[in-house]
This record gives structure tokens, C-alpha cells and sequence, in this order.
């Protein structure tokens, strides 16, 4: 197990450096600059301010000498959100976007992995037919769709939760739901196709046959083989509900750090852009390991040496 894990570590690396090599110049490919919107300014004042953050220095010697602070650690100051560097503002933001993802994603699991096994345990009835329609419809229409609609009927037409802004549990309510709900979708398909799938197979029929009830048959067998693919999909599904918080982050008011990474994309405020997407890419590549490693614990036939 140990092995396996430093080879999966390993092999980040390379990860890693593809996409901060990827996202350095495409960035700077955009039209625009983090001074663009400024007030125009005398063309001294403006190559003072290139060269304090070496904008004027040739592509390729910035792209050495972000890596090199990279290695150190150092992300840089903010273009945009000045006296601040991009460590701060990712510090400050980080365990408002941790919340709302773990949030949403405890209720994209416990309501998609319940739904799915129920629909495959009543397998071609009415419920079934409504839960994978609703399913399908999760899937079909996308948060930043579902999230205003939401808003406009429980917040403005209702009054029954706050529509914005980042405090108490009724302020989380609509922005956990919206981001989980494409998720609660998947993983609800997912998890009756693998429960169909263990129902038929050879030890279920040895536990009925031996007289074992319904209820310790799939409480007892069925669910841990089922939640198997539903192991491996937390991978995918975390960077969903990672990526997909950018977009609830910025309409919901949360100050998480969806919303430096849209500000940031607007201003082209480089450091913090590419701040955000190594933060991101990071912490999807240690979740997926986590999910990896957990996996041997659901099926001993694994072995990861």
C-alpha cells in the first residue's frame, strides 16, 4: 500500500507541472492585462508597473521565475487585490469552499446512493420510472441553471431562505442543494446499475438460497458490493463539485475561492488565477488518491502492493 501511494505521488508530479505550464500561458494568450482597466496613466508610470510585478521581462524568463517561486511555495502578490498575496486570499477562502463542497457532496452521496438502491430494489415500478426520470433531468440541466431558479422561487417568491451571502445554515441550504444536485443524479444511476448487477450475481442467489432474509441479504452483501463503483466515481465526482462551486460561489455571494477566480479571470490578474487552478488541481489529485487508497478496504480483492 505504502509503494503504491509514493507511486501515485510520483506521478503527480508531472500532473502538475502540465497544468501550471498550460494554464502560465494561457492566460497571458488572452486579450488584456491586470493594468488594463485601470485609469490610463503616463506610459513611465505604466512601465514601472510591468516591471514590478517583471511583466516586462520576455515570456519564457517569467515562466522560469514563477516556477522557481513555486517550488518555494510562493504564489505571488495579487495583480487586482493589492497589499494582499495569493497564499492570503486562497487561506481566507478555502474553509468557506470547503464547506459548501463537503456539504454538498455528503448530500450528493447519502441521497444518490439511497435513491439509486432503492429504485433497483423496485426495479421497473412507478418509483423507479420517477427517481431515474428525475435523475436524468439532474444530469440534463445544469447548477448555474438550476441555481437562479432556485433563488427566484424559495428566496424571492417564497421568502423562505436567504439568497445570498455566507453565514448561518439557512444561508447554505440553496447553494449546497444546487451544487449537489447534478451529482445526487449521477451517482444515483450509477449506484442502481451496480445494484441491479449484484442482485443477479452468484453469491446473492447462495444467500437466499440458504435462507437468508431480504433486508440482512442487502444490508449485508448487496450495499457494500454496490457502493464499489460509487468508490471510484468520488474521484470524478469531487472535481465536479469542486469545479462546479466556482459558478455557485458567484451567485450565491458566497467568499469562498470561486469568486478570486472569476474576479481574477475578469481582471487578469494572472498570480491569482493560476494560484486558484494549482490549488484546485492539487487538492483533486490528493482526493482521487485518498479514494484509491480507500478502495482495497471495500474489496480485499484488491491489492495495491
Amino acid at each position: 500500500m505504502f509503494g503504491y501511494a509514493v507511486r501515485r505521488l510520483a506521478g503527480a508530479v508531472p500532473t502538475i507541472f502540465v497544468v501550471i505550464t498550460i494554464s502560465f500561458f494561457m492566460i497571458r494568450l488572452a486579450p488584456g492585462g491586470p493594468f488594463d482597466q485601470e485609469r490610463k496613466v503616463p506610459p513611465e508610470v505604466e512601465a514601472n508597473l510591468a516591471a514590478a510585478y517583471h511583466l516586462d521581462e520576455p515570456l519564457i524568463e517569467q515562466y522560469g521565475r514563477y516556477l522557481a517561486n513555486i517550488l518555494q511555495g510562493d504564489f505571488g502578490p495579487s495583480f487586482r487585490y493589492r497589499d494582499f498575496q495569493v497564499s492570503e486570499l486562497l487561506r481566507d477562502g478555502f474553509p468557506v469552499s470547503m464547506q459548501l463542497g463537503l456539504a454538498a457532496m455528503i448530500l450528493a452521496v447519502t441521497l444518490g446512493f439511497l435513491a439509486g438502491s432503492l429504485a433497483a430494489l423496485k426495479r421497473n415500478t412507478p418509483g423507479d420510472v420517477a427517481v431515474m426520470g428525475l435523475a436524468m433531468t439532474g444530469i440534463a440541466v445544469p447548477n448555474f441553471v438550476v441555481a437562479p431558479l432556485m433563488t427566484l422561487i424559495l428566496g424571492v417568491w417564497l421568502s423562505l431562505l436567504p439568497v445570498g451571502g455566507w453565514g448561518g445554515l439557512n444561508h447554505a441550504v440553496l447553494p449546497v442543494i444546487a451544487l449537489a444536485l447534478p451529482q445526487i443524479a449521477a451517482i444515483a444511476r450509477l449506484t442502481r446499475g451496480s445494484m441491479l448487477e449484484v442482485l443477479r450475481a452468484d453469491f446473492i442467489r447462495t444467500a437466499r438460497a440458504k435462507g437468508l432474509s431480504e433486508g440482512a441479504m442487502v444490508t449485508g452483501h448487496a450495499l457494500k458490493a454496490a457502493a464499489l463503483p460509487v468508490l471510484s466515481y468520488l474521484g470524478p465526482a469531487t472535481a465536479g463539485i469542486i469545479t462546479g462551486s466556482v459558478v455557485i460561489e458567484q451567485i450565491f455571494g458566497i467568499p469562498g475561492i470561486g469568486r478570486y477566480f472569476v474576479q481574477g479571470a475578469l481582471n487578469r490578474d494572472y498570480t491569482l488565477v493560476m494560484g486558484v487552478v494549482i490549488f484546485y488541481a492539487g487538492l483533486i489529485i490528493t482526493l482521487n488518491l485518498i479514494v484509491d487508497l480507500l478502495y482495497p478496504l471495500f474489496d480485499p480483492r484488491v491489492r495495491n502492493d
